[in-house]
């Protein structure tokens, strides 16, 4: 076991911070006897740190911290004149428990774990009304993953079946409704978060009207001009003129 091991975490998490370099000229402070010129020299190791790191200098009392930290990997046995009131280091002094990973893969790989956790949290509203526009929300989610995942084109039908799956039957939608009012779809056609009528307890569906098509050939430039023909019709005429016309040659030199 090297030295670097045998300390305390705490401290070795702060080794880790400026490097096993910075930390050996740490403890070659233990071989100065003067407290001035170890002071100095504590000094210029503290510098060295802003220099390697120079982000740490817009932190705020950096060099309470750096210096605390500096006087707690040398030892607090060790005097020295700091210019700043040193402060014992508050850190863990044990390890901490490591972060349990899920072990249990989502069921569906193309929505993820968080689509269930969706899911779980919309059969816990009690409201129909509110249970119904959760469910919108999460499979208009679900056909954006879906999308995302496979390249053909996600089908309501198929959307509505995995929700219900996931859900355990918990949570249904009308497959005519989703599919008539597209409301799965993230367009300019639909408000978030609405759909169906205020007759039947849903939210009203907002739709936006279409725009009327044109039949006819264009006229004008599309811009309120119709003295050019899309604006760069007449410079195409000039180039087509240009390119069926030809120049007199000249005679050899």
């Amino acid at each position: 076991m090297n030295e670097f091991q045998s300390l305390p975490f705490h401290l070795q998490l702060l080794v880790r911070e400026y490097g096993q370099s910075t930390y050996q000229l740490i403890q070659g402070l233990r071989q100065v006897e003067d407290v001035a010129e170890r002071t100095r020299r504590a000094a210029q190791i503290v510098q060295l740190i802003l220099r390697l790191k120079p982000a740490l200098r817009d932190q705020p009392d950096i060099q309470t911290r750096l210096w605390s930290h500096l006087s707690a990997l040398l030892g607090e046995e060790m005097e020295l004149e700091a210019p700043v009131a040193l402060r014992p280091v508050s850190l863990r002094v044990t390890r901490p428990k490591p972060v349990p990973y899920p072990r249990q893969p989502p069921r569906l790989r193309a929505y993820g774990r968080a689509i269930e956790a969706l899911i779980a949290k919309a059969l816990t509203l009690e409201s129909p009304a509110e249970r119904e526009q959760a469910a919108i929300q999460i499979g208009r989610t679900m056909k954006f993953l879906f999308r995302q995942h496979n390249k053909e084109n996600a089908k309501d039908a198929t959307i509505i079946r995995h929700l219900s799956e996931l859900s355990n039957g918990q949570l249904k939608l009308d497959p005519a409704l989703v599919d008539q009012e597209d409301l799965f779809e993230m367009g300019p056609g639909v408000a978030p978060g609405t759909g169906g009528n205020a007759s039947n307890g849903r939210a009203p569906f907002v739709a936006q009207p279409n725009q009327p098509r044109r039949t006819g050939p264009p006229s004008g430039n599309g811009y309120g001009n119709s003295s050019n023909s899309f604006g760069n019709g007449q410079k195409r005429n000039k180039k087509g003129g240009k390119k069926g016309r030809q120049e007199p040659q000249q005679p050899p030199q």
